[in-house]
């Protein structure tokens, strides 16, 4: 898809104008400038024509600081996977250096730039653009990101420089790409996990905790399978919040587990999984969304273990897990300094977003619950499901996916108690392997077939009933 990167000196308004031509509020917006860090990309369409906007950070060219160093590679990187490329500038402030540099950078680019003069929120403020010819980009144009002056007029050049290059069909299904968020507090290297799967420095890492401000989502292909790989900032305790930054990169961090299909908890095995890992475990798998625990740093236990000991008992991590959440979810170990376990990491998540949406043969599934039923005998109704009758379990089919979903015919609804359901439960888990995999049965009381079967929205909503 052809893309549009926009650029910039720090607080010239980049990110509240992609919200303003996206009409969402995908990407982070504070009046402290350096929030935008990584290169973000969002889908817009206008007047028929689809393209993605490439929200980048800050450009500062005179700022010494590392992290500004890496914010002004990865701008770069976004304006060398683009089409076209806005260059965004504060209209009230006028020409600043930054801004010559980056027009400057813009002009020995073979990308065909556009001059958006932001702040122009009144008709009396478009004169003031006049002063940014001297870029030497062509005709700027005054739009306002708060009011939405102008931004019909930008999203018309846009497009139209976009048609000198049409965009190329894409043949490939979108149907089976998984959606992979990588979640986790801040400063367990879940960036870093990230750039290791995508062979390159696409987020900022830094030794600083709270470094990703925004969901970052980047495609992958592995073995053919497409991932769309979400980068999160880290999710810290409500109670230790900071600021209203932190509050909304939070909020990202938690909706970007609600569109993925599987997500990878990532923990720091220094530290083993903590009571807040779990908590977000638990908001991951509440989210209806498959899920596995990652122990990362794992390098660091590989000195104690040619010792003899190790610093982390991980068989007791596993039944802490077990005995904790409900789903289960698999406990690995990853180490995004060396690569150790990456490929396999990357493998099991794939299979996991496979379970999701897989579906078995309604007669395995009868010879499986014919087994359970052997295994251990449905119980007695009580009173309430009429005294001394046992509970039968009839027939079973799959009838959704993301979530599983099955629907298993019963004599009589009330007899089902909450054991049996959990044993039923636990034993499609470990026959399927669907550890970490939200499951939802519905015990059918017979004669009720006819009914409508639940959509998929209901379904997600019952995974998260389940998980809690």
């Amino acid at each position: 898809m052809l893309k549009v990167a926009v650029v910039g000196y720090p607080n010239v308004g980049k990110s509240s104008l992609i919200n303003r031509l996206t009409g969402t509020r995908e990407t982070v917006v504070h009046e402290r400038p350096g929030i935008t860090r990584d290169r973000k990309e969002l889908d817009c369409e206008w007047n028929g024509r689809q393209f993605k906007l490439i929200d980048t950070g800050g450009v500062d060219f005179e700022d010494e600081d590392p992290l500004a160093g890496s914010i002004r590679d990865q701008a770069r990187a976004g304006l060398a996977d683009a089409h076209v490329a806005v260059l965004v500038v504060d209209a009230r402030a006028g020409v600043r250096p930054g801004d010559e540099e980056m027009a400057d950078l813009l002009r020995r680019s073979p990308v065909p730039a556009i001059v958006a003069a932001n702040k122009c929120d009144g008709v009396g403020d478009i004169p003031q653009a006049a002063e940014f010819h001297r870029l030497g980009l062509g005709e700027p144009l005054p739009v306002s990101a708060t009011q939405g002056l102008g931004s019909g007029d930008l999203l018309d050049r846009i497009v139209e420089l976009l048609d000198a290059n049409p965009p190329t069909p894409d043949d490939e299904s979108e149907d089976d790409t998984v959606r992979l968020a990588v979640i986790g507090r801040p400063n367990v290297g879940k960036s870093s996990l990230v750039n290791r799967f995508l062979g390159e420095d696409r987020t900022i890492v830094s030794d600083l905790a709270g470094t990703t401000r925004d969901a970052i989502d980047t495609p992958l292909v592995v073995d053919g399978r497409r991932l769309t790989l979400i980068d999160t900032a880290g999710i810290r305790r409500q109670s230790k919040v900071a600021d209203s930054v932190e509050y909304y990169t939070s909020l990202r961090s938690r909706r970007a587990a609600e569109r993925a299909d599987v997500t990878l908890v990532v923990c720091d095995a220094n530290d083993g999984v903590t009571a807040q890992d779990l908590r977000i475990a638990e908001l991951a798998m509440k989210a209806g969304c498959a899920t596995a625990i990652v122990l990362n740093k794992w390098d660091i236990q590989e000195p104690n273990a040619a010792a003899g000991e190790r610093r982390l008992d991980l068989e007791h991590e596993r039944a802490r897990v077990a005995e904790k959440l409900r789903l289960r979810p698999r406990v690995l170990t990853v180490s995004a300094k060396t690569g150790r376990h990456v490929t396999r990491l990357l493998n099991e998540a794939i299979a996991l977003g496979d379970r999701t949406a897989g579906r078995i043969p309604t007669p395995e599934l009868n010879r499986f619950l014919a087994e359970a039923v052997q295994a251990r005998q449905p119980p007695v109704g009580t009173r309430r499901g009429g005294g001394g009758h046992r509970l039968k379990l009839i027939y079973m089919a799959q009838i959704g996916e993301r979530p599983p979903r099955f629907a298993i015919q019963v004599n009589s609804r009330a007899r089902v108690t909450r054991d049996y359901a959990y044993f039923i439960e636990n034993r499609l888990r470990a026959r399927y392997g669907m550890d970490g995999v939200p499951l939802v049965i519905d015990f059918v009381e017979r004669g009720q077939r006819g009914r409508e079967v639940p959509g998929r929205k209901e379904a997600a909503n019952r995974a998260k009933a389940n998980a809690r």
